[in-house]
């Protein structure tokens, strides 16, 4: 008999801009909506009544008390298993990976993974009033999967390092000054590969904003594009204020078959890998580079027994631009790269809906493989602040070999941990930093991650005087010092 091979057979995406509504359904419904079109897109609607699981990407914009059952029941399905994720970027794929580990073992026929976030119409209510959409649907509480833990610990938080927006240009200038690149040499870069991601956003129908934008618009600070966090512009983030849903059914080749699934609508999952770095940033080795990433993308390709040359289409996760830059150092692939590094536009041009972004690039994934028979597509996914990743290698052609998982765990402590002290005093290096902008524009609160002579890491805040020259230089390699006052490390520059 033969093995059973995973395959994505029905995806779907729903953006109430190009679909036609006149106002935002309410999540559950453009879950459902999802959902069903999913399972009209597979050719075999029948399959919603053969899955073994329905899981629901952490939903931010709303809480519902159980979003599996409650779309469960919208569709009129019992699966075995109703999952509620963790929150985490990496999430849609994780879920795809251990799902495919199941089909390929012959334990589960199908399962879905589906995703909504309304952060758009949610804020507007709010500017109005409020919304008035039923929290109590669902029954029960769901299956959990993933890892609870928060990306960030007290003494990160302390400095001012707590979300994204903060912490991610500290990875970027890391970068820059491991490349030995000039500020306006990186700055360019920057430019140049976001302004490549807009214009596949403005050529896909589900994206969010569909405007194609310069180099020089996007890298150049001004009053519609004011500066977050230091080197990102404000067009360089991830945008969170959409309405968006996606949903992808996932099964064996032989329950398509059975199903009457067409050849021409399966893509088969080659090879897949999970991993972890070192939870919080504070530990880790360094801030030019993610070894989980590269464990993750490097282990779905040689799982699939493919040299990155051979993949014809990518999807990084673009959360930031160093979360591409890092994907791409990980891989080796220059910017001049002719196939590029997203098949959406990214999550801040097609949009960046929570944590089921995945969800989204997965879709437009299967439809561009789909339409180039036998070409080979990358998706690489990843949680907090290259914490968790998930990688998997797709193709539209089936595998010449069995389907191959990787996890690759969180490296245990060990001689290589890093001191991090708490009061910082002495001569000190910068390792990696940012300034955070307030909303006039202006500089207004910096970070540093430094270095004693010692080698113990310490985070520090800086004299206001000073943000503006650490926009102006390169602050990574600058020499100081480092004192404790009033239980906060304040580093000073020489």
């Amino acid at each position: 008999m033969p093995e059973p091979r995973p395959v994505i057979v029905g995806v779907a995406q729903f953006n109430p801009r190009t679909a036609g509504s006149s106002e935002t359904p309410e999540p559950m419904e453009m879950l459902a909506r999802a959902a069903r079109d999913a399972a009209e897109d597979s050719g075999a609607p029948a399959l919603l009544g053969r899955l073994d699981a329905l899981a629901v990407v952490n939903i931010l914009s709303w809480h519902y008390q159980n979003p599996p059952d409650a779309l469960a029941a919208r569709l009129g399905v019992s699966p075995a298993r109703k999952i509620y994720t963790s929150i985490g970027g990496n999430t849609p794929q994780y879920l795809v990976n251990q799902f495919a580990r199941e089909i390929a073992a012959g334990r589960m026929r199908a399962a879905m993974v589906a995703g909504v976030e309304a952060m758009y119409t949610m804020r507007r209510a709010g500017e109005r009033g409020g919304i008035r959409w039923d929290s109590a649907l669902g029954k029960g509480s769901p299956e959990l999967m993933g890892d609870p833990r928060p990306g960030t610990n007290a003494y990160e938080e302390r400095y001012g390092a707590r979300m994204p927006v903060q912490i991610y240009p500290m990875f970027e200038n890391a970068r820059r000054a491991h490349h030995r690149w000039t500020l306006d040499e990186h700055r360019e870069r920057l430019g140049r590969m976001c302004a490549a991601m807009t214009r596949v956003a403005a050529d896909n129908p589900h994206a969010w904003f569909r405007t194609e934008r310069s180099a020089g618009e996007i890298a150049t600070p001004s009053a519609a594009n004011r500066i977050i966090c230091f080197p990102y512009t404000k067009l360089m983030n991830a945008i969170m204020d959409v309405d968006l849903s996606a949903a992808l059914i996932i099964t064996s080749d032989i329950e398509a078959r059975r199903a009457g699934v067409r050849p021409e609508r399966m893509v088969y999952l080659h090879a897949a890998a999970d991993a972890t770095d070192r939870w919080f940033i504070s530990e880790r080795a360094n801030y030019h580079e993610s070894p989980g990433l590269a464990r993750a993308a490097m282990g779905a390709l040689e799982g699939a027994g493919v040299d990155v040359g051979e993949v014809g289409f990518f999807d990084f996760y673009s959360c930031f631009p160093v979360a591409v830059g890092f994907a791409m150092d990980a891989l080796g692939l220059s910017p001049a790269d002719p196939r590029g590094v997203t098949v959406t536009g990214g999550l801040p041009y097609a949009g960046g809906p929570g944590n089921n972004y995945v969800t989204h690039s997965i879709a437009a994934m299967t439809e561009r493989l789909r339409k180039n028979p036998g070409s080979r597509g990358m998706v690489t996914a990843l949680g907090w602040y290259f914490t968790k990743h998930a990688a998997a290698l797709y193709s539209s052609a089936p595998p010449e070999r069995s389907f191959v998982y990787r996890a690759f765990a969180e490296p245990p402590p060990g001689a290589d941990a890093i001191e991090v002290v708490e009061n910082a005093e002495g001569p000190a290096t910068v390792e990696t930093y940012t300034v955070e902008h307030d909303r006039a524009g202006e500089p207004a609160h910096g970070i540093v991650v430094g270095r004693l002579a010692g080698g113990a890491r310490f985070f520090a805040g800086v004299p206001r005087e000073i943000l503006s020259a650490m926009e102006r230089e390169e602050f990574v390699g600058r020499r100081g010092r480092v004192r404790a006052a009033n239980g906060l490390n304040l580093f000073e520059s020489a």
